[in-house]
């Protein structure tokens, strides 16, 4: 397993929090920001695949609101690298 030292910094976990109570907010953007908030305290976490491509598809989405792409920001830093 790949050690990750970053965790949640506190405005990415608030910004993960508003996306989790908007009932407008997509699926991926909760997933992704669920993933985020998760990993606010430490041990730190690794982001799962699943919630990785949540994220991913957050950011790419133009109409997103800035508040999802900052949690799906975070959440894509704690993932690990792909191995070559």
């Amino acid at each position: 397993m790949v050690k990750i030292n970053e965790v949640t910094g506190k405005k990415a976990a608030s910004a993960a929090s508003k996306v989790l109570r908007n009932p407008s907010t997509s699926k991926a953007a909760k997933s992704a920001a669920g993933s985020a908030l998760s990993q606010t305290k430490a041990p730190p976490k690794v982001t799962s695949a699943k919630a990785a491509t949540a994220a991913s598809k957050t950011l790419r989405n133009a109409s997103t609101s800035k508040t999802s792409k900052t949690a799906a920001g975070s959440a894509l830093t704690q993932k690990p690298n792909r191995k070559k």
